[in-house]
């Protein structure tokens, strides 16, 4: 089943969660996406029923593999997308944005083609920096 933008957020607002917590509940996410209760609550729902996420006895929820997968793959573009707005000079905050809107419309393909082009970049002026000492 294909997610939607905010499907992703909620999957990847969990991901983080975890990391930085351990156990998430639809309370966290809420707060960290500054979002209402009941839109957490429905959101949960589908994706309970898409797969992606299970909730345990306690209320805590889990990313199932498909969930972590996705989760991960959105959470890598974001981080990239923000990195590379900043070192072309895009102040933080309006990188985070702008990335955050980016990661869910780019395609696989334009991703990692960015991606290669940044690391090749970087191996590039590594190369000029050691050569220079």
């Amino acid at each position: 089943m294909a997610l939607h933008q905010s499907g992703e957020d909620y999957l990847e607002a969990i991901l983080v969660l975890q990391q930085e917590k351990g156990m998430v509940r639809s309370i966290d996410v809420a707060q960290h996406l500054d979002f209402s209760k009941p839109s957490v609550s429905r959101a949960v729902s589908v994706l309970k029923a898409s797969g992606h996420i299970v909730m345990n006895k306690d209320g805590s929820l889990e990313l199932t593999e498909e969930g972590r997968r996705v989760a991960h793959s959105i959470y890598e573009r974001h981080r990239f997308l923000t990195s590379w707005l900043i070192q072309l000079g895009v102040s933080p905050e309006t990188a985070a944005e702008d990335a955050c809107k980016m990661e869910h419309d780019i395609s696989s393909e334009t991703f990692q083609c960015l991606k290669a082009h940044a690391e090749q970049h970087m191996e590039q002026h590594l190369e000029r920096k050691d050569e220079t000492v």
